[in-house]
Order: C-alpha cells, then structure tokens, then sequence
C-alpha cells in the first residue's frame, strides 16, 4: 500500500508542470500582446505610436506601483536577501533534517514529515514546470 508521504511527494512532483501543461494547452494566449499592437501600429497609423508607448510605460509603472506598495522606502540589500533566502533555506533544512533522521533512526513526527515532503516535492515539480 501507498503511503500519504509517497503520495503527497507524487502530487508535488506532478501538479506542477500538470498545471502548466493545462495552462499551456488549453489557456492559450491571446495574439493581441503589446508587442503586436506596436508592430500593427508602427505599419498602419505611426503617427499614434508615441502615445501608445507612453501610455504603456505609464500601464507598467502603475502595475510596478501596485507590486510595491506595501513597500515604504528603500529595501535594504540584507531584507532583500533575507526574503529571497527563506524558501531555499527552509527546503535545505527539510532535506538535511530527513537526512538525519533516517541516518541516526530518529522519528519524525508524521505531520512535520508529511509537511517536509509536500514543500520538496513542490518545490522539485516547479524545477521540472519551469520553460524559461
């Protein structure tokens, strides 16, 4: 029989790139991106191209605005890094933590081992969805 651990692991490593191909496949992306609309414009009205630009850098500046505005400030470099750190740390901890456990025959609380395994198959499953 299949334990909840194989198949937490099984699902992280496959709803990933399963999404993506679904997202992919049947959400196809609509032919009218911004790179089109300036290609169209720059051949048939090039006179409204500098609006078109200006009001697209002014579209992303309030989209980057958006992103950021539970930031007040200036980020430091070290918070920065510190958020970008907590997801490899916490997967590296996971990893060195079943390491031990299964090297010295300690324990681990099924619900903690269920949780270490979900965050690394996820985070495996995302490696193997990623086209970039």
């Amino acid at each position: 029989m299949i334990s909840i651990d194989a198949l937490i692991a099984i699902g992280g490593l496959i709803i990933p790139p399963l999404f993506d191909f679904v997202k992919k496949k049947f959400l196809k992306r609509g032919e009218d991106t911004p790179e089109a609309t300036i290609s169209s414009l720059a051949t048939t009205k090039p006179e409204v191209l500098p609006e078109y630009t200006n009001a697209l850098s002014r579209l992303l500046e309030a989209k980057v605005k958006w992103f950021n505005r539970d930031v007040v400030g200036q980020i430091y470099p070290f918070i920065a890094s510190w958020r970008a750190a907590i997801r490899p740390f916490v997967i590296t901890f996971a990893i060195l933590h079943i390491i031990l456990a299964w090297a010295f025959q300690i324990p681990i609380d099924a619900n903690i081992r269920s949780f270490y395994v979900a965050i690394i198959s996820e985070w495996f499953g995302e490696r193997l969805a990623l086209d970039k």
